[in-house]
């Protein structure tokens, strides 16, 4: 859908705050001052949603996530309205510190929320007096009321949406610490400077907000039609190393084996002896003396298998010493065990 400059201004985008309030990084993006209050150059908030709605038709193109955010009372309505019919997370109440950031923590909190759904919507809450089921929903309404909106989000998104970025500090710091990139709606007391693609308008109309978020819903729509088919999706790790069972099942072989053993194929036992995972050869080498000053004697022994079922099992051993001279009688070899 085209953007006319006059519909930006019938929706007063181009109205800022009081001068007083100003941002002076704001500067470039001002065109002038009436009534003590700075006016938008239309302009630069054309160029800057035309780069925005590239961009978010391009995340969604390759199956990307956009988180849209704003808690201010003249955005929650249209936020969960757009978002819901292009199909992208929100967040319209209180920005809950960590939601980025601590992503594994948000991740439980929901499963939490799933949990407490089956309960209280099934026949297990017969089984609780009316105190525990008053404390159930009470704990199921906080969580639904903050984390409703990103409920289906599996992952971090590749892109964030902010109406108001000095409003909403916190989330557009969290965004920058993991390198997700912002997008924002910002006014004239606003730092531009936070954000990757500013879009300069005002961010205290509902008129101005919903034509602006609108028309960032249809490029995702439109690049979303354009999208491959999705892999299901993969919940995160948040970035964080195997837990104290995991390294101790490593260093003995591989998670649930016994002491020594191998556990996983290649594993070392205590004797020193690797496994080769071959059912009919293994090779085994002894370890040196550990004794200070010890001469290290070392013997192969190459297990053969045999050529008739039933029959024993050869072993050649080869010692390190001289050969015994020619004439002389070998040993027989032991029979194997």
């Amino acid at each position: 859908m085209p953007l006319a400059v006059k519909e930006l201004i019938d929706a007063g985008v181009h109205f800022g705050h009081r001068a007083s309030r100003w941002n002076p990084k704001m500067k470039p993006y001002i065109y002038g001052k009436r009534n003590m209050i700075h006016i938008i150059d239309l302009k630069e908030t054309v160029r800057g949603l035309l780069r925005a709605t590239k961009f978010f038709h391009r995340v969604a193109a390759s199956n990307g996530l956009i988180a849209f955010v704003g808690t201010k009372r003249q955005a929650a309505e249209t936020i969960v309205e757009e978002c819901t019919r292009c199909q992208m997370p929100y967040i319209t109440e209180r920005w809950l510190g960590g939601t980025l950031t601590n992503f594994r923590t948000i991740r439980s909190r929901l499963q939490r929320l799933e949990e407490l759904e089956s309960i209280l919507d099934g026949e297990q809450a017969l089984s609780y007096s009316k105190k525990m089921i008053a404390t159930l929903t009470r704990e199921r309404t906080k969580i639904d009321r903050n984390l409703s909106g990103i409920r289906h989000m599996a992952r971090l998104p590749e892109a964030l949406f902010v109406v108001d970025p000095h409003r909403e500090h916190i989330a557009v710091a969290e965004a920058r610490k993991l390198g997700i990139k912002v997008v924002a709606l910002l006014d004239t007391d606003c730092d531009p400077d936070v954000v990757d693609l500013p879009i300069p308008g005002n961010d205290d109309s509902m008129r101005s907000i919903e034509l602006v978020i609108r028309h960032l819903a249809d490029a995702i729509i439109e690049g979303k039609a354009m999208a491959p088919a999705e892999p299901p999706p993969r919940e995160t790790n948040d970035s964080q190393g195997p837990g104290r069972g995991d390294r101790r099942g490593d260093r003995r072989g591989g998670p649930g084996a016994g002491r020594g053993g191998p556990g996983q194929a290649g594993g070392v036992s205590r004797s020193g002896v690797r496994a080769a995972g071959r059912p009919a050869e293994a090779t085994e080498q002894a370890a040196p003396a550990e004794a200070e000053g010890a001469t290290a004697v070392a013997a192969e022994v190459v297990a053969t298998p045999a050529e008739v079922e039933g029959t024993p099992t050869e072993v050649a051993v080869t010692p390190t010493t001289d050969a015994p001279q020619s004439g002389g009688e070998a040993s027989p070899p032991p029979a194997a065990e």
